[in-house]
């Protein structure tokens, strides 16, 4: 089983976690959503020394692409990047939006989570989040996008059943609907991060440290410095 170390700073909160053997063995956590780019490298540098682990014994590093907070997405992908070079080790990149939908599928009874789809959302501000709808193995049905709510888009998505799961899921809550839909108030762990990085791996699914970039999934609007 290949080792990794997985970097997640696409939320709120700023993950990393080492894994051995299909295992998360050490992580950390950094719940200062502003101090994320000054936790990262300590933290990866305390946990390898602390796992006795060294950097070259590594098989891959794996990052969450986004979407999701565009200043954090820019602080993972760029450490990722940085050791994933100096180290010439493959990188992987994942969605927060699928991360999501794996943990609501395992949150569920199996009966349940098989006999509806699942739409993951992330906060995207106002009435608009990132989404995209999964069916019960979570291939994806509607892609990834920003949405802006409303109630007859809502009704448009909801065609069936539905899990709702992610930090934008409450802005949805208030608008009626004919189908049964489930909220889920639960995160991805690393421990999802870590089964779909396996998957990808064990398909030389790695992306391209020239051209990988966050997925933003709308633009991203920088002002000049004066």
């Amino acid at each position: 089983m290949p080792t990794f170390l997985i970097i997640d700073t696409a939320l709120e909160q700023a993950v990393v976690a080492l894994s051995k053997d299909g295992s998360i063995v050490a992580e950390l956590v950094n719940k200062e959503a502003n101090s994320h780019a000054s936790f990262i490298q300590v933290a990866i540098g305390n946990m390898m020394a602390s796992e006795k682990c060294a950097m070259e014994d590594l098989d891959a590093i794996v990052v969450t692409l986004g979407p999701g907070s565009y200043t954090g997405l820019r602080v993972g992908l760029a450490s990722a990047k940085g050791i994933a070079y100096a180290l010439q080790k493959p990188l992987i990149g994942l969605s927060t939006l699928t991360a999501l939908a794996q943990k609501a599928v395992k949150s569920l009874p199996k009966e349940l989570g098989q006999a509806c789809q699942v739409f993951s959302m992330i906060d995207a501000r106002r009435m608009e989040v990132f989404g995209a709808i999964y069916d019960p193995l979570c291939n994806p049905i509607i892609q990834e996008q920003a949405i802006v709510l409303d109630e007859q888009k809502w009704n448009s998505l909801i065609s069936q059943p539905t899990i709702c799961i992610g930090n934008g899921s409450t802005k949805t809550k208030s608008f009626p609907t004919t189908q049964e839909v489930i909220y889920l108030d639960v995160h991805y762990t690393s421990l999802e991060l870590l089964e779909m990085a396996t998957i990808q791996f064990n398909l030389a699914q790695f992306e391209d440290l020239a051209y990988v970039g966050p997925n933003y999934l709308k633009e991203v609007y920088i002002l000049p410095s004066k």
